[in-house]
Order: structure tokens, then sequence, then C-alpha cells
């Protein structure tokens, strides 16, 4: 083992961290047309010719569906003290309202009691993109009926399991749900336009300020939460063009979010600008959906370096000239998350912090004894553990750190051609073979846990 590798081994995290993995329904549960489950609006999507490569869907995806039990015993063999997934809003309401589908609750119901017998702590997203599409069809997250709907399915969902969930993410990401979803047509329901995305984003975060009361009520040892995916965005020279357009597009796609929650306002900046394109906000609006939280979720993979266009001045992102590179085409700067994670604390001082996502895309490949070699991987978590722990030193209330993600999935509009997982998926056999990157954080789990135990028992 070199001695960087050690370095990272023997990294400081507080006694109660706590170190998870993540999922999201679409992405791995399969079985879209069992059991009562609804149409979602990837479902439609995935059979628009051209949306996603190769004509790929999640029908079947991961099978997780049916293989629970196995993927929590892999869950067990890696260590876990806790799982991030996301429950199917279809497979709940499959109109969106209305009639309940017990089936459907039944099914996490039997999920989260074999995390708590393995001993892993389940955290629930309750919204990570797959609207029904009965309620697209009325009009979707630009709607705002659309609110009133998901607070009733979040009731559902937290009467039937709060007694045995403590962790809550009302939304996963409502910036991609926003914007590539309803602004630039690249996610179901592939729409497009200013004036649907900032409606969308606008109703996401109000949807999730009314659930947090609702939780809170049906679940009084609730802990709740929101993920975001941050990116701080970098100019990409000192000019004063770059400076301005970095400026803008840290105001429309991390404080357009941040600022409501923690501050109950848009940023007077980017609202400005967008202005033309704003949604009707009504009178307590933004005082709901800064109903205070118990923690953040922060999804980080990569920074944003910003140019100003030289007609308009208008932010673009572009790809440094150099640097290392995901599968997916982004940079591997952990620098970058670091410095999220001080901002956070600074200038918004969330109570607590969880990295919900942090992963990377690679070309993996089986060798000839069937083995998963990914060091590109092990490096990239291990580069960003220890932008954590720089964190946690200098400050911030980080508590947990969850890998994106526990499977190869379903990859949204890559469809299977981009793998994040920790443990191979051989699609047509829904074979799972543990990646080196899955024995790497399994062996860095024990070593965190032997040493809270060594210190424990230091008189």
């Amino acid at each position: 083992m070199d001695s960087n590798a050690q370095r990272v081994l023997d990294l400081p995290f507080p006694p109660d961290f706590v170190w998870g993995a993540a999922t999201a329904s679409y992405q791995i549960e399969g079985a879209v047309h069992e059991d009562g489950r609804g149409e979602s609006i990837w479902d439609r999507f995935c059979r628009i010719p051209g949306k996603v490569r190769n004509g790929d869907n999640g029908d079947i995806a991961c099978d997780h569906y049916h293989r629970y039990k196995d993927d929590v015993a892999l869950m067990q063999t890696l260590g876990l003290r806790g799982y991030r997934f996301s429950i199917a809003w279809p497979r709940i309401l499959p109109k969106g309202r209305g009639p309940i589908n017990p089936k459907g609750l039944d099914f996490y119901d039997r999920l989260v009691d074999e995390l708590l017998k393995k001993d892993i702590q389940p955290y629930a997203t309750l919204y990570h993109w797959d609207l029904p599409q009965k309620l697209e069809d009325r009009g979707g997250w630009p709607h705002r009926d659309t609110v009133d709907a998901y607070v009733e399915y979040v009731e559902c969902v937290v009467r039937r399991l709060g007694d045995r969930v403590r962790h809550w993410i009302t939304q996963n990401e409502p910036w991609v749900a926003s914007w590539i979803g309803y602004g630039w047509g690249v996610h179901a329901p592939g729409r497009t336009g200013e004036k649907s995305a900032l409606a969308a984003a606008h109703h996401l975060l109000l949807a999730h300020g009314r659930a947090v009361p609702v939780i809170r009520r049906d679940c009084p040892e609730a802990r709740v939460g929101i993920t975001l995916n941050l990116s701080p965005a970098h100019p990409a020279s000192a000019s004063t063009e770059d400076l301005a357009a970095a400026r803008t597009s840290d105001g429309k796609s991390n404080r357009w979010f941040l600022d409501p929650i923690f501050r109950g306002a848009y940023p007077a900046d980017a609202a400005e600008s967008l202005a033309p394109y704003l949604p009707a906000i009504q009178a307590n609006d933004l005082r709901t959906i800064s109903a205070p939280i118990d923690f953040l979720g922060v999804n980080y993979y990569n920074r944003h370096i910003v140019r100003a266009t030289p007609q308009t001045g208008h932010p673009v992102i572009v790809r440094p000239e150099s640097g290392s590179f995901t599968n997916m085409g982004w940079e591997v700067y952990p620098d970058a998350f670091y410095e999220l994670l001080i901002r956070l604390q600074r200038e918004y001082a969330p109570p607590q912090l969880f990295v919900t996502e942090n992963g990377a895309a690679y070309d993996d490949v089986r060798i000839h004894d069937g083995r998963i070699l990914d060091p590109e991987r092990q490096d990239y978590l291990e580069q960003h553990l220890i932008a954590c722990s720089r964190a946690i030193r200098d400050g911030v209330p980080l508590a947990g750190y969850f890998v994106w993600s526990l499977l190869d999935n379903f990859e949204w509009h890559h469809g299977y051609q981009k793998r994040f997982g920790l443990v191979y998926v051989d699609y047509p056999t829904q074979e799972r073979v543990p990646k080196s990157s899955f024995d790497w954080y399994r062996r860095f789990i024990q070593r965190q846990v032997s040493e809270r135990q060594r210190r424990q028992q230091i008189p």
C-alpha cells in the first residue's frame, strides 16, 4: 500500500460519521409494470425516439424490486451505516393523486425492514424525478397544483414508514429537475423554455417547504432536509467580463436554491435578470420555502469554469484545457469540493451537512478472471474524502458521506453507457460483481470503525 493510500485510510472523521451509498428508484428498481405502479414521466420520455441513448429505459434496470435482499446483503458486506434511496411516487399513487396503491408501500416496508435488520439506517428521498405522468398531463411542476399533490403523497409515505425512517430528503436536485427537464428538454418530461423551468423550480422549492412541517407532524423524531447539486463557478480568466459571468452563473444555479431555503428570498441580481420569466409568487411562498431544516444534502461532482460570451456577456461553461476527467467529461477537482463545503458553512450555516452524492463514472471492464479493477474511481473517492476531512477540521458540520452509486444503473439520458457503481451490474444476467473500489471502500469503513472503537477504549 502506498503512503497516500495509507494516509487516506487514517483520515480522522467524527465517531458518529455516517458512511453510506446512494441510489434512486427509477435508476435501479425496474418492475415498472408490476404491482399497480403507475406510469412516470421517465417511462414516457424513454419512448421518445432519440431522447435516451440506444433507446434504453428503466423497465428492468437493476431489477432491485425483486433483488433488494441481495443488494442489502451487499451493503452489509460493504459495512454501510446508511443507505440513501428514493421512493417512486407512481408506486404509491399511480395517478399522482387519489387511491393509494398498498403494494407500492409494501415494497418500501420490506426494504426498510431489511435495512434495519442489517443495522443500516434508511435515508429516504421523497422525490428523485419520477413524477407520475398523470400529473405531468395536468401541467407538471410548472403548475401549482402539483405542490398539493406532492404533499398528499408525502403524507401517505411518512405515515407508513415514519415509525422506522428517521432521515427524510424532500427533493433531489431541483435545479436538474427544473432546468434540464423543463428548461432544456434533455431530461423528462422534455419540455423547454425559461418560464416553465423557473415555474418548476419555484414549485419544487415550495413543495419542499410545504412538506417539512408535514413530515415533522407525522414523524416527530424526523430529521428533514433537501439535497441540492452545487458546483462552484470559477471565472475562466481575471477579466471583468468573466468575473461577472461567473457571478451570474452562481446566482442562477447555486444561489437560486440556497438563498430561498436559508434566507427566504431569491438572489436579487439573478431575480432581476430573470424577471421576464418568473412565475407568480404568492405572499407566503418564500416564508414557506425557508422552513427551518435539520440538514442540507450536497451532491458534488465538479466545478464550473465560466466564460463570458463576447457578444452578450452571457455565461457559458467551458472545459479546462488540462486536468483529469471522468467518463462524463467532468473535471476531477476536489479543491472545489472543499471550497464549496467551507462556503456553505460560512454563508448559510446549515445545522448539519451530508454529502448525499459524490462519485465518478469510468469505463469499467471485466478482465479475464471476471474482476473489475477501477483504480481511477478509488483515487477519485480518496481525493474527495481528503477534502471532506479538511472541511470537518475547519469547522464544517459534515455528518455523513454517501457514494454515488452503490450499483451501476440507468443513467438518465445516457442510458446504460455510464457506470458510477461500486458494484458492476451485468445487465443481461443481472449478476452483481463488486469492483476493486468496493473492496477499498469496505476496508476504509472497517478502518474507521476499528479506529473509533480503539479511541473509545482509551482511558
